[in-house]
């Protein structure tokens, strides 16, 4: 059991580090938890869209190596050059960092919740090169433990949107400074840089 712990903290700080950044539907669940208008939904739609996601992601990929063992090494290749890329971009981020805005409009009803949040989810193309391409690559790389990885994964989406919808009222002075922001854009890119240094020595070996 001991040695299935590994890829859930894998799968919890990986999980953590692509959602935690700067975007609509951080700023809407935020939003939402500070006006506290339909917060469980909300919070309810995030994690479970990002878990169907996640699995949809450690299940084609699963399938692809299966019918094809060497697609491990093109995966880990892949998985090495988008983990590196997105820690730049990270870098990036924490070297011009921005202020979280959560004004606006927020909508009132819950049907009008739910449509915000499903469009801010399921059109976002992010969504899917971070959890179906990235996650879903990274997973496989723990073989059969994959699932393990895909369950920290969604541990650390449902934790971060629950966080972030639940205690946004505590949280909105500090997500509102760019400083916070760089802090947490440098730990991001520190930990996709190191996955995707540790990707490439699986691959090349």
């Amino acid at each position: 059991m001991y040695g299935y712990l590994t890829p859930l903290a894998a799968g919890l700080g990986t999980g953590l580090s692509l959602i935690i950044a700067i975007g609509s539907q951080n700023a809407f669940v935020l939003r939402q938890g500070l006006r506290r208008e339909h917060v469980l939904p909300v919070v309810g739609i995030c994690a479970v869209s990002d878990a169907v996601l996640i699995v949809a992601g450690i299940s084609g990929v699963g399938g692809l190596l299966a019918l094809w063992p060497a697609a491990l090494t093109v995966v880990g290749w892949a998985g090495a050059v988008f983990l590196i890329g997105y820690g730049l971009l990270a870098a990036r981020r924490a070297l011009r960092p921005e202020a979280l805005h959560a004004g606006g409009a927020g909508g009132g009803s819950l049907r009008a919740a739910v449509l915000t949040c499903l469009a801010l989810t399921w059109l976002n193309p992010h969504v899917y090169l971070d959890t179906v391409l990235l996650l879903g690559s990274v997973g496989n790389g723990y073989g059969q433990a994959r699932w393990f990885f895909a369950a920290g994964a969604v541990a650390g989406s449902l934790l971060w949107f629950g966080v972030l919808g639940f205690g946004a009222r505590s949280l909105s002075g500090v997500f509102a400074r760019p400083v916070a922001w760089r802090v947490l854009d440098s730990l991001i890119a520190v930990t996709m840089l190191a996955l995707g240094v540790t990707m490439a020595v699986r691959a090349s070996a």
